[in-house]
């Protein structure tokens, strides 16, 4: 069995005062994907890397983003981005290869409902979707499967968000973001693992607002994914969201997304 955890830890130095590395020894999974870690890499606390290697990609702005992938087997090979001079610089997205496997942690731009701040995404989107058609067709020739675990910053569907039709025009479950989601799931040979396992339900939501009483009314996004090829998807046992207890006990404003696979 492969336990994968994707983790958007909202600075990982927070979340290790929180309680990560309790949550990390309980959970036991073999790779855990982290997004939004915003520290140096001198700066990660030694104690969330107990029993783990560690791939980093810090990127070029302190304090924003960072992504990581914590694995118990070392990586075979480590890659940085995508390919895009715009954005790989950024903290967005790291790849390992393990045994039979190509796991990435991605951290997609929360984005805007218009302007710059969108058009900036939309062309992270455009630019991502050919690299994982990429990365697919890879896997599939060198008889691997292909795991993108981590904050997609998108919720696909009604089931995805509590209040959907409040946020019609809230990024992140703009139009143009969904058919984005859906093109990647259909054309792009991926499967949401977690939709897969719970097809009819709303929810599990993975995010929620620290502010008012969001949390409290489970008033989420599903935000956070597994989009796996569908030979590892249709491997997929068991899998959900660790929502923390209370608000007092949460490590984050996202909650972990972890799948068990019998690969």
């Amino acid at each position: 069995m492969l336990r994968v955890a994707a983790f958007n830890v909202n600075g990982l130095r927070a979340a290790v005062r929180r309680g990560f590395p309790v949550w990390a020894a309980a959970r036991n999974a073999d790779v855990i994907c982290l997004q939004e870690v915003r520290a140096p890499l001198a700066a990660i606390p030694p104690e969330a890397l107990a029993g783990y290697h560690l791939s980093y990609h810090e990127g070029n702005q302190p304090g924003r983003a960072g992504v990581a992938i914590l694995s118990r087997e070392e990586p075979s090979a480590v890659r940085i981005g995508f390919g895009d001079p715009e954005f790989d610089l950024q903290g967005r997205y790291i790849e390992v290869d393990l045994p039979g496997i190509t796991v990435g942690s991605l951290y997609l731009p929360k984005g805007a409902a218009d302007g710059d701040i969108l058009a900036s995404k939309l062309r992270f989107m455009a630019e991502f979707a050919q690299h994982t058609a990429k990365a697919t067709r890879r896997a599939k020739r060198h008889k691997r499967e292909f795991l993108v675990c981590g904050d997609y910053n998108i919720a696909h569907s009604e089931l995805d968000i509590k209040s959907w039709k409040t946020n019609l025009k809230s990024a992140g479950f703009l139009p143009q973001e969904r058919a984005w989601l859906g093109e990647l799931i259909a054309a792009g040979g991926l499967v949401d693992v977690l939709r897969m396992l719970y097809p009819d339900v709303n929810g599990p939501y993975s995010w929620w607002s620290w502010r008012g009483q969001a949390f409290d009314n489970n008033s989420g996004w599903r935000i956070d994914h597994h989009l796996a090829t569908p030979k590892l998807a249709k491997l997929a046992i068991t899998g959900g969201v660790d929502r923390d207890p209370s608000y007092a006990e949460r490590i984050s404003d996202h909650a972990p997304v972890v799948v068990d696979y019998d690969l």
